[in-house]
């Protein structure tokens, strides 16, 4: 099978998940979940954790936060290398605008990273919430028109391989989250 094959394949199956032209629930929904995974997002939270946390909480956002900022390198890089184009298609316009490449889908690579790395530093109930979320974020981006299938699973390798670096790199981070920056 030639690439164009499998590419024509991807293409189509992302179709039938489309459901962003339809208005309803599933559609405000699946726009909420692929917008959760938003890195600003993230960041903004994930700062007012370690600003009000406990000091263990300081130690599970600095991971996290570094493992974004991280992500975000691997992920642009690629996108520079392989330059997939986004489906067409008319919502999410900030993310066609600032970022017109698709492979990998960085939403999906942070949300498995995130999941990842929850399951390694807990508390369980996060991890199992983080779990529970990360492939509904994943697949809202194909549903809302801005990723393919190949995109979101290529994204959810690196985010896996890179949830696996953080917390093997994670005695060595840790010390980071002992710098008191805004105290």
């Amino acid at each position: 099978m030639t690439i164009r094959a499998i590419l024509e394949k991807d293409r189509t199956a992302s179709e039938h998940l489309r459901i962003n032209e339809k208005k309803g629930f599933k559609h405000s929904l699946a726009a909420f979940l692929a917008h959760s995974g938003d890195s600003w997002f993230w960041l903004v939270g994930l700062s007012i954790i370690w600003l009000w946390g406990d000091p263990l909480w300081h130690r599970r956002a600095t991971l996290l936060i570094i493992g974004i900022i991280a992500l975000a390198f691997i992920v642009l890089g690629v996108k520079l290398v392989v330059r997939r184009r986004r489906p067409a298609g008319d919502w999410g316009a900030i993310y066609r605008i600032t970022d017109p490449h698709s492979f990998p889908s960085g939403h999906a690579a942070r949300a498995m990273m995130l999941a990842i790395i929850a399951c390694g530093i807990g508390p369980v109930w996060f991890a199992i919430a983080i779990l529970l979320w990360s492939p509904l974020v994943s697949l809202a981006r194909v549903a809302m028109g801005v990723h393919y299938l190949m995109d979101i699973i290529g994204g959810m390798v690196i985010g896996f391989i890179m949830g696996l670096v953080i917390l093997f790199l994670q005695p060595t981070l840790a010390i980071l989250s002992t710098f008191h920056l805004f105290n």
